[in-house]
């Protein structure tokens, strides 16, 4: 009996970022229940990104914050130029390691146990910027600690915004249903956007579930925004797609 057998586990992230987790649930006896909270879309106008790509090779240091910036970026980078190959490359997480060596792109800067900015801020590479010019491939919005924390080191930094977070247009039928048949059993979160977006589309009707199911999250700040939606059971894993498994095995385990 694998230990995760007979449990419905809820994945929140977007589409494209959920393969490896959803497979690592399965691998583990568990059925992935794809929600994503997020969805990724196209900028309505590309040009002034299309207009940083042209010049790239001025930039000392490109920082990738998530696998849909490195997809997205490289959707528009890829037909128009190479990639300078002086040009060093930074990024937050594993996952957007992989998705970067996907596009050709290896030896980049990252953290290897936490994967978020305040590690990669804490890497050699990243202390030593005085006078850099750094570009950072994201979502429009989010945080703002890394190009904070770069310009206060004396960096230049900029932004290449190159996609939308939207909330997704699902219908929510899937989870009641799961719900009523006993076959929901636990939700993951590695954003609280995407989290509080699953919130308003469950609704009224399934908030009560919502709120009594318990959240797997990568991150205190995503558990932060968890226990303010109401719910009841928030267990802060380690981060990674692996440590998020490992905490629903343990806490399946537990039952």
């Amino acid at each position: 009996m694998k230990p995760l057998a007979g449990r419905g586990i809820v994945i929140t992230r977007p589409v494209a970022e959920s393969a490896q987790l959803a497979e690592l649930v399965r691998a583990a006896g568990g059925n992935p229940i794809l929600f994503p909270g997020i969805a990724i879309v196209a900028l309505d106008d590309p040009a002034p990104l299309l207009a940083l790509i042209n010049r790239l090779d001025r930039f000392d240091l490109a920082v990738f914050i998530s696998p849909s910036a490195v997809d997205m970026a490289f959707d528009l980078i890829g037909p128009r130029r190479a990639w300078p190959p002086a040009l060093p490359v930074a990024a937050v997480g594993a996952g957007s390691v992989r998705a970067l060596r996907r596009h050709g792109i290896t030896g980049v800067i990252a953290p290897v146990e936490r994967f978020d900015s305040e590690a990669l801020l804490e890497l050699p590479p990243l202390q030593s910027v005085r006078g850099k010019n750094i570009v950072i491939f994201r979502g429009v919005g989010g945080r703002e600690l890394l190009a904070e924390t770069l310009t206060a080191r004396g960096a230049r930094t900029e932004y290449a915004e190159c996609y939308r977070r939207v909330k997704p247009d699902l219908d929510p039928a899937v989870l009641y249903e799961a719900w009523a048949r006993g076959e929901l059993h636990a939700i993951t979160a590695t954003s609280s956007a995407a989290l509080r977006n699953v919130a308003e589309l469950v609704g009224p009707r399934g908030a009560a579930q919502f709120r009594a199911t318990p959240c797997f999250v990568s991150h205190p700040r995503i558990g932060e925004a968890a226990r303010s939606l109401g719910m009841s059971e928030v267990i802060v894993t380690g981060q990674g797609d692996q440590a998020l498994v490992d905490g629903l095995i343990a806490w399946a385990s537990g039952k």
